[in-house]
């Protein structure tokens, strides 16, 4: 039978851990909070581009709805996928590039057929 080695933290280092998961956790609530608030929003604005009253142009409407689209999946991946750890930083980067490549090729695409 192998000896297993047992370490127990001393209380500053239990305390450590426990602040540390206060702060994610808040951190965690916070994201979730402000992407429940960018959801509610955008529902609000295409209902209120659909009244009578108000009225939001289309041309309006879209570019926010994809502004806070774009918002949302950033900051999913970046804390809920916890991205902003430590060791993380090959894979953000691999992510960054490719939607920063996306971009440049929808506005690419979005260019050529404005001017033609």
């Amino acid at each position: 039978m192998a000896d297993i080695e047992v370490y127990k933290k001393s209380p500053g280092e239990f305390d450590l851990g426990q602040r540390r998961a206060r702060r994610a956790m808040r951190s965690q609530v916070i994201m979730f909070s402000l992407m429940i608030f960018l959801t509610l929003t955008s529902f609000t604005i295409v209902i209120a581009s659909n009244a009578e009253v108000i009225g939001f142009s289309k041309y309006y409407v879209i570019p926010v709805i994809m502004l806070f689209a774009a918002v949302q999946v950033g900051l999913q991946l970046y804390y809920f996928m916890h991205m902003q750890e430590k060791g993380h930083g090959i894979a953000a980067m691999f992510m960054f590039t490719g939607a920063l490549l996306a971009f440049l090729i929808v506005l690419t695409f979005v260019t050529i057929v404005w001017w033609n």
